[in-house]
């Protein structure tokens, strides 16, 4: 089988707790003996291994990593690392070649620097613990090795190349009741292979399930296994995790069991089948307040089209009580679940897919018009924010770290969880570098310091609007964003596709400022005591 792997976009909200790790006897013997690839390769391959790429003689293995507690080993050696693949503030992944085979793969290479206690090393080594015992059943991502050396750990994994499930989705632009059948079908097997296998996933949603390949009937895979846990009988989990649209009620109570991921998975079929999560809100708090409420919506648009035998599953899924909910197993046998079930072939409403399409991302030209109207704001716009920036920027290099941001937030009185604080790293960090600039901490505050007025929105429309015509035209609205690198035909399409309600093909002031206040439920950097 192949090997899938991709970049985590969005950082669950709340870190995983020290005593989530298992007592030792939980890990089969054999699963730690491999908890190091150098146990089955040879570091050092003969230049005969691969006519195409020579193996580099690997350097002398006497220095043991804080991480793996292994020996070094030099990734280079055994793969030749390619183009980048994604960027992230946990790493940088890159398509791989193995030297010996000539087979493709992906490889995240963290920082060790990324390591900062005993906890952050322990979490990642329950990680791959969790990857080794997993790999090879079906619809989950697998494992090829982990490596360490002077300066990194390295993560080969599987490489997907069909991309994000949504995308894929929104790409074809039509499927039935019984591609959302699949689909269902496929996540409810991953929730079922991890809890017989003894596993909590503990963070299901949409950006953790890839396309194996770009092939129409390619299956699914899923991976983010960053916040799973092996599952300890009788035990109670108390810590906040997952991402806000996907977690259960019982997470937010704090106490909490393995029926979670069947909730995250009803509420993924939920997006699947309507376009949009079950539990809505344009913050965290009212996303939250939403999901303790549970009132489930079966009656709007285009729920009266869609099968009963559907809508039973999704009430039995999104059960409000975890004792009454249905397991993987039993949801597997349901009618509308099984292959060959009784979902029908009758395409979905258009407007699920663009409905999908408006809640999985923030329009682009949005985006960067607030980068444009954050650059431009005055000294007496600002007012504090600057100095409040220099202060988080302890090193004075321009930009905020993860760690400069938590020290900042924690001296303003945040109460923020150290999860929390790396989601919002990860929601400001728009260049994802792992760093926040000067412009970025800006637009990420702008919300919460009211500086999105009509003033500011006149400037940005000006900005795009370069001919003073009072529309923003495609070519200007290209050479707008290929300054930032989202000039592509695609974008534009998508933008124009969006944003120009009146479809004349250009974009009115009155359209752009409809664009810019329409909520998004994005997160935005909270400065100050959480509510």
């Amino acid at each position: 089988m192949g090997n899938c792997f991709k970049k985590s976009r969005d950082i669950p909200i709340s870190p995983r707790s020290s005593d989530d790790t298992p007592p030792p006897q939980q890990f089969p013997k054999s699963t730690q003996e491999r908890f190091s690839p150098t146990t089955s390769q040879n570091p050092t391959l003969s230049s005969s291994s691969s006519s195409s790429f020579p193996a580099k003689p690997a350097p002398l293995a006497d220095v043991i990593g804080k991480v793996l507690k292994r020996p070094y080993v030099d990734i280079d050696s055994l793969y030749v690392r390619e183009k980048e693949l994604g960027r992230g503030q946990f790493g940088i992944t890159y398509l791989c070649t193995e030297r010996a085979t000539g087979r493709k793969y992906a490889c995240k290479s963290i920082s060790r620097r990324k390591f900062v206690n005993a906890k952050d090393i322990e979490d990642v080594k329950r990680e791959i613990l969790i990857l080794q015992h997993l790999t090879g059943q079906p619809n989950i991502v697998e494992f090829k090795g982990a490596y360490e050396d002077q300066q990194n750990l390295h993560l080969v994994m599987e490489l997907c190349t069909g991309g994000e499930l949504f995308d894929r989705i929104i790409s074809k632009g039509s499927y039935s009741e019984r591609e959302a059948a699949s689909i269902g079908r496929q996540i409810v097997n991953v929730v079922h292979v991890c809890h017989f296998m003894g596993v909590m996933h503990r963070d299901l949603k949409p950006e953790n399930f890839l396309m194996v390949s770009k092939d129409d009937h390619s299956p699914i895979k899923a991976a983010g296994f960053g916040h799973s846990v092996f599952i300890e009988e009788g035990k109670v989990y108390k810590e906040i995790v997952g991402s806000a649209y996907y977690v259960a009620p019982e997470v937010l109570q704090r106490k909490h069991g393995k029926e979670i991921d069947m909730w995250s998975a009803g509420v993924i079929l939920y997006i699947l089948l309507s376009g949009v999560p079950p539990f809505w809100g344009e913050t965290e708090k009212a996303i939250f307040d939403a999901i303790l409420e549970g009132k489930l919506d079966l009656q709007s648009s285009p729920w009266p089209t869609i099968s009963a035998s559907a809508k039973d599953l999704i009430k039995k899924m999104l059960t409000m009580n975890p004792t009454k909910r249905i397991t993987a197993a039993d949801a597997l046998e349901h009618p509308w679940l099984k292959e060959d079930g009784d979902a029908s072939d009758r395409p979905t409403n258009s407007a699920v897919l663009i409905r999908m399409k408006q809640f999985r991302t923030m329009n682009k030209m949005k985006k960067l018009a607030l980068k444009v109207i954050a650059e431009n704001l005055s000294e007496e716009d600002i007012k504090g924010l600057k100095q409040m920036f220099n202060n988080m920027d302890t090193d004075k290099s321009g930009t905020i770290t993860l760690e400069e941001l938590k020290i900042g937030l924690t001296r303003l009185g945040s109460r923020l969880s150290e999860t929390e604080i790396k989601q919002l790293m990860d929601a400001a960090d728009v260049d994802k570098n792992g760093t926040i600039d000067y412009s970025e901490f800006i637009t990420a505050t702008m919300h919460r310091h009211k500086l999105e007025t009509d003033e500011h929105l006149y400037k940005a429309f000006k900005y795009f609007d370069q001919d003073d015509s009072g529309f923003i035209t495609r070519e200007e609205l290209r050479k707008a964003m290929t300054q930032y690198g989202m000039g592509d035909e695609a974008t534009i399409d998508e933008v124009l596709e969006d944003v120009d309600t009146d479809k004349d093909g250009r974009i009115n002031y009155d359209e752009f400022v409809a664009m810019m206040r329409r909520p998004e439920g994005e997160q935005q950097i909270m400065v100050g005591n959480r509510d």
